[in-house]
């Protein structure tokens, strides 16, 4: 009896210093989110000249959504825009309504981000020339439906799929941009995370697991390469 609860006290423990650790995770990213959005923000702490980065802005996932939304207003800003995302007929309606609203320039990139073989090539010639100041990762991807990892028998490339759009993205994203700025010692870079990527996620294994890599590449490439440019964030 007394071992049975003994071994009750010690789980009782360690379910009260997970759920602490947790806790700890979750406010962290409360405070970072209300400290980045809110109070740097009011003090004007994190004020950055974005036009002074570079005359253009790529924005990845950029036809609809985070990605249309921080395209237009880099544009309000001054700057052009290169929007890059799948569909062609939706990337030039954003790009015809922000040189009609903003008077700057743009340019699209119809890539599908699942296919990891030729697409960079491509994005890199196209971008090649322009002087890229501001770089939004936002493309992603994630599952149609939360479920458990070895029951995804419908589709057999969701994984890979996931993969390639939420983390080969923003890798190689940022080793063709990021070069000119590095050269230049200005530049600002946005990896969009997820909230999954801080908290416990089951069902969404691999798609927490993707943004999880942002969130450590980011910080890491933060610190690697403060010297050169302005923020990796």
């Amino acid at each position: 009896m007394n071992n049975t609860g003994s071994s009750g006290c010690l789980l009782d423990k360690v379910g009260l210093i997970c759920t602490f650790l947790v806790g700890l995770q979750v406010l962290r990213w409360l405070w970072r989110f209300v400290y980045d959005n809110f109070v740097a923000v009011a003090l004007g702490l994190n004020a950055v000249d974005l036009k002074r980065q570079g005359k253009w802005a790529v924005i990845t996932g950029a036809s609809d959504g985070i990605g249309k939304a921080y395209a237009e207003h880099l544009a309000k800003k001054g700057l052009n825009i290169v929007l890059i995302s799948r569909t062609k007929s939706k990337l030039d309606i954003v790009a015809q309504d922000l040189e009609k609203k903003y008077s700057v320039e743009t340019k699209t990139i119809a890539v599908d981000f699942t296919d990891t073989r030729s697409i960079y090539h491509d994005i890199d010639k196209q971008l090649t020339g322009l002087e890229i100041g501001v770089l939004i990762n936002n493309v992603g991807m994630s599952y149609s439906h939360p479920e458990y990892f070895l029951e995804n028998k419908d589709n057999d490339h969701l994984y890979d799929d996931l993969i390639a759009c939420n983390i080969y993205s923003v890798t190689n994203m940022c080793k063709i941009v990021m070069p000119g700025m590095v050269e230049r010692r200005k530049g600002v870079v946005v990896n969009i995370s997820s909230t999954a990527a801080q908290i416990p996620s089951p069902m969404l294994t691999v798609y927490a697991a993707t943004k999880s890599y942002v969130v450590k590449f980011s910080e890491d490439l933060a610190t690697e390469y403060a010297r050169y440019i302005t923020s990796v964030v």
